[in-house]
């Protein structure tokens, strides 16, 4: 290269990096033509300075840093504390603006976020959103979530052919703009597989599967769909969710971790899905049904909801602490299971992000605290000791007439633990210093958080009141939630991803248009909670195939734009549900007391306290061993190390997502759970009394477990695999015993174990493909 112009090349190079150095939003520029046109706060500004700012200049008076609050408008363009001739924010004119001389300052001493508070500086790409909003004039908006849904015009869409119902016009919209396009719709095997999961919990039968396959009618599709709605293992599949959402457990928890008595209210939660109970009444009568006019047993039973937390009974403990620790529990369960916020950050400080005071905070609390209830309640005593005040009891006539759909398997007594107030007097409730529960400061008053709907003075003041608020149509959250929350049922994440807040630090709705479109017509059609599901599985959004194309994984790698159906594994439960009903075990009984199936020894006796019933883990047998997932007892110290390893909630606390893993002690439970052993053999058995071929038992057995027929070369593999199995267990007895030894349900006196075991190899394998536990 000629010498002069290396070294005009080598001038230019090293100013270019001088002043990127001393600039370092020197391109901006090029992010610029990234930027939207139209910048709005809620989605564009409000994240940013929620993840920067808010911390030291949010809602939190007592973490504010220099009088300076940026979450509300007028206190963003007021003149600043320490230097009143300047600004925050001066709408129209970013020079002028402080937090914009921030954030592009070079000078550490003044740059925001600081240095030492650990928080990455602003992209160059953020701040020319800040710069550009400020531009616009620096409009604040209310928070999304906080402002009542609006019913929007279905958008228009390219391919209008594609769309089923009116989900799907939101979803192609969002497609189209980021230039996708859907999947083709599944096949029927897996569609329907799919179906079944999302709407029972269990695998297809085999006679539906044919049936299904078999129809080519143009409404065949729906035929299925009001089968399995109809169905009673319906109930059962909606009300897992529930029984996370309310901390349902076996036991009361802490150390003592005692036996209790609520699963009657498992019963009426399965009932109330089955029989569609309107969400409204649905949620209604588990807060306030004691309150309600003439309210029935029933309606009594339901309030259960607001008992399920844990209760101690250790000797020792402070009466008020407790007492407090209840309803805080009760608030907070609230808040996330309804409204989809974060209360419980507010119970000893101004909350940090959102606009929730802890005046406000025990203001809502108190709708809870008249409770007729103590911190500790003697456990001395016979089945009365099972359930804590207030309490009802089911009695035989009960579970005959009134309340015929709990299944009361004997005649001792049942009590359960339901909400009552007291009658004779108004506890008074007080803001609690730090959140102390002996620090009374200011007694407050019931009411609600302004910045999601003012309480209205004409309510009456008690849970019936609250209820009624929550399902006010301009209250901005209860539809959204729980819309959200059933839309994560199917599709393995909510519209909003982070479905336990929908506050400042949650995620932005990936389709904003759509939630608030399901959520207002879920409220115009009646609460009805089989509409909303039937109309998401009638979306030609969910009947799309699960295949992961190269270019759609490329561009929509999380699949945010449901170009694709989504994989994932199903719950624990019907992890096991898969199990037996694919063999032929399971009891399809619905309701009735937890069972204990089988369990490794010793690890309930390693964490007791030594005191109360559940001090020994006594195995149940016979039928009990082949219950649904749902009913398996959850002692909260020791949770069902099965159910715990699938990711199952030990139901501490309110639940409205389960964490999803995928680690190898997955695999060995499907390899060495006597449960799946146990399936496997008794399968093997039915498999092999059969006169057919062993090609036509091992396409039933794939038929059975993975819920579609199998190709040519999986079929040749598994056959493969019996014949190796039948040559490596010829003339060995003991093994064959030893591998057949697995679970309590009888082997034929007349088996022929090597045959047996082979089969049950075979089987296994099946049992243990990806496919499987996993929903596609």
């Amino acid at each position: 290269m000629n010498r002069q112009l290396y070294y005009i090349l080598s001038i230019i190079i090293g100013v270019s990096l001088f002043a990127y150095a001393c600039n370092p939003f020197g391109n901006k520029l090029a992010d610029e033509k990234n930027v939207p046109d139209e910048i709005s706060y809620n989605f564009d500004i409000r994240p940013i300075l929620s993840d920067k700012c808010f911390a030291c200049h949010g809602p939190d008076a007592n973490k504010r840093e220099a009088g300076l609050r940026l979450d509300v408008a007028e206190e963003a363009y007021k003149a600043l504390k320490d230097n009143p001739n300047s600004r925050a924010l001066v709408p129209g004119n970013p020079k002028l603006s402080e937090v914009f001389s921030r954030i592009t300052t070079d000078d550490s001493t003044a740059l925001m976020p600081p240095p030492e508070s650990h928080l990455k500086r602003l992209t160059e790409y953020e701040v020319a959103l800040v710069e550009k909003w400020i531009k616009q004039g620096a409009k604040y908006e209310k928070h999304w979530a906080f402002t009542a849904p609006k019913k929007a015009a279905l958008p228009r869409v390219d391919n209008t052919e594609w769309p089923k119902n009116d989900i799907d016009y939101f979803i192609l919209q969002k497609q189209e703009q980021n230039g996708l396009e859907p999947n083709t719709e599944a096949d029927k095997e897996r569609l329907l597989k799919r179906l079944s999961f999302d709407l029972t919990g269990l695998p297809p039968s085999l006679e539906l599967q044919t049936s299904f396959l078999a129809d080519n009618s143009a409404n065949a599709y729906e035929i299925v769909i009001d089968k399995l709605l109809a169905s009673k293992a319906y109930g059962e599949k909606m009300a897992l969710h529930w029984l996370d959402v309310a901390r349902y457990a076996d036991s009361h928890g802490y150390q003592d971790d005692n036996y209790r008595t609520q699963w009657p209210w498992r019963d009426w939660v399965i009932h109330a899905f089955n029989k569609n109970l309107p969400y409204d009444k649905f949620v209604t009568w588990q807060l306030a049904g004691d309150l309600l006019p003439n309210a029935t047993k029933e309606q009594l039973l339901a309030t259960g909801f607001n008992r399920n937390h844990k209760i101690t009974e250790e000797g020792g403990v402070i009466d008020e602490e407790y007492r407090v620790e209840y309803v805080s529990d009760r608030t907070n369960t609230f808040g996330k299971a309804f409204l989809g916020v974060t209360l419980e950050c507010a119970h000893c400080h101004d909350h940090k992000y959102d606009p929730f005071s802890q005046k406000e905070y025990y203001e809502l609390y108190s709708f809870f605290n008249n409770v007729k209830e103590v911190g500790l309640e003697s456990v001395v005593g016979g089945p009365e000791t099972f359930a804590k005040n207030p309490k009802m009891q089911i009695t035989d006539e009960d579970a005959k007439k009134i309340l015929n759909f709990i299944n009361k398997p004997d005649t001792s007594k049942l009590f359960v633990s339901v909400m009552g107030d007291n009658t004779d007097s108004v506890r008074k409730t007080y803001i609690l210093n730090r959140g102390v529960y002996d620090q009374h400061g200011q007694v407050v008053s019931h009411s609600t958080p302004s910045a999601i709907l003012p309480f209205d003075k004409k309510l009456p003041k008690n849970r019936l009141g609250l209820s009624k608020w929550l399902f006010d149509k301009r209250n901005p959250l209860t539809s959204r939630v729980f819309v959200n929350q059933v839309w994560q049922e199917f599709f393995g994440k909510g519209l909003v991803k982070t479905s336990g807040d929908f506050g400042m630090q949650g995620e932005l709705p990936s389709h904003p248009a759509l939630l608030d479109w399901m959520a207002v017509d879920f409220m115009e059609h009646g609460w009805d909670i089989k509409r909303l599901v039937k109309q998401i599985v009638t979306s030609a959004t969910y009947r799309q195939s699960a295949i992961v194309a190269k270019d759609k994984l490329a561009k929509d790698p999380d699949n945010t734009y449901l170009a694709r159906a989504p994989r994932f594994r199903v719950p624990a439960e019907f992890v096991r549900d898969i199990v037996l009903e694919s063999s032929g075990l399971l009891v399809k009984k619905i309701g009735g007391p937890s069972v204990k199936p089988y369990q490794p020894p010793g690890l309930w006796e390693a964490a007791t306290s030594g005191r109360g019933l559940l001090t020994d883990y006594v195995q149940d047998h016979d039928e009990k061993l082949y219950r649904r997932g749902m009913y398996t007892f959850i002692k909260r110290t020791v949770p069902p190390p099965s159910m715990g390893i699938f990711d199952a909630s030990n139901r501490d606390q309110c639940e409205v997502k389960r964490s999803t893993t995928n680690t190898p002690l997955q695999a060995l439970i499907m390899m060495n759970d006597p449960a799946v052993l146990e399936a496997s053999r008794v399968l093997a058995v039915k498999l092999l009394n059969e006169k057919t071929t062993t090609k036509q038992k091992l396409i039933k057995a794939f038929r059975l477990i993975v819920c579609r027929t199998p190709n040519e070369k999986e079929i040749a593999l598994l056959e493969n695999y019996h014949i190796n199995q039948q040559s490596e267990l010829k003339n060995k007895k003991d093994k064959c015993k030893q591998l057949l030894n697995a679970g309590e349900y009888p082997l034929p006196k007349n088996a022929d174990l090597g045959s047996v075991a082979a089969m049950m190899q075979t089987v296994n394998v099946i049992y243990n493909l990806e496919e499987t536990i996993t929903k596609t």
